[in-house]
């Protein structure tokens, strides 16, 4: 399952994404598209975050969660258009990190790069529990924090006009929740152990091969990368 939360308007890099594309083949219905438009501030992001997120996790009820923290959804990125905080970008992770399940955390983009450190800093910060100061310490790279006056969490909201509205957001949250009507819970592969008999023939037709290879004086052997699985 795949839960994105972009800028969407048909136009924009790489064009892909809007609400109704849900995945195809084996993946239909394992994509949600959160397509959003210029501007969107905390209140509004947040709210929509975790509303989507929460019903996604219920219905999915997943084992384990890859969440990519893209810095491009800050505002004054130089090729985002929203109008986050890092504040609440990094509410966005500690709402996901209380479900305690097992969580791994990558990057993604982010184009203003004094900005995407402090993020990356601070959403650190966030998993590991600990309580960092908003003045930043200093180092050789003082000089590009200067213009925030060293601070961890600098003004970046309000730059962009917000082009989203209560209505549209309700309309992507209506449409995600009849969606999510079609799982059934996360996909699984029922294992099982291979019966002794099956094994012992594996073994008979694997040593076969290799005494063949003998016969013929071959000694060289390539074998591939094997997975079995029993259900």
């Amino acid at each position: 399952m795949t839960v994105s939360f972009h800028k969407y308007t048909g136009d924009f890099f790489p064009g892909t994404g809007k609400l109704d594309d849900n995945g195809s083949g084996p993946g239909k219905h394992f994509c949600l598209n959160v397509p959003l438009q210029d501007g969107i501030d905390d209140d509004m992001y947040l709210t929509i975050f975790k509303t989507v997120i929460e019903d996604t996790v219920t219905a999915f009820r997943p084992t384990a969660i890859v969440l990519q923290c893209g810095a491009d959804s800050l505002g004054c990125d130089r090729l985002g258009a929203f109008n986050l905080s890092i504040a609440a970008h990094g509410e966005c992770v500690n709402f996901v990190r209380k479900y305690n399940v097992p969580l791994l955390v990558v990057g993604g983009g982010g184009y203003t790069i004094k900005n995407v450190s402090r993020c990356w800093t601070y959403e650190t910060s966030v998993l590991v529990g600990a309580e960092i100061p908003d003045e930043l310490p200093r180092t050789v790279y003082d000089a590009f924090f200067a213009d925030s006056h060293w601070k961890l969490h600098p003004p970046l909201t309000g730059k962009v006009d917000n082009q989203n509205s209560p209505a549209s957001l309700q309309r992507i949250t209506i449409s995600i929740r009849n969606k999510l009507r079609y799982l059934q819970g996360a996909p699984s592969v029922a294992m099982q152990e291979i019966p002794p008999d099956l094994q012992g023939l594996l073994a008979d037709e694997n040593r076969t091969a290799e005494e063949k290879d003998e016969e013929k004086g071959d000694s060289t052997c390539f074998t591939r990368p094997r997975c079995d699985i029993w259900s």
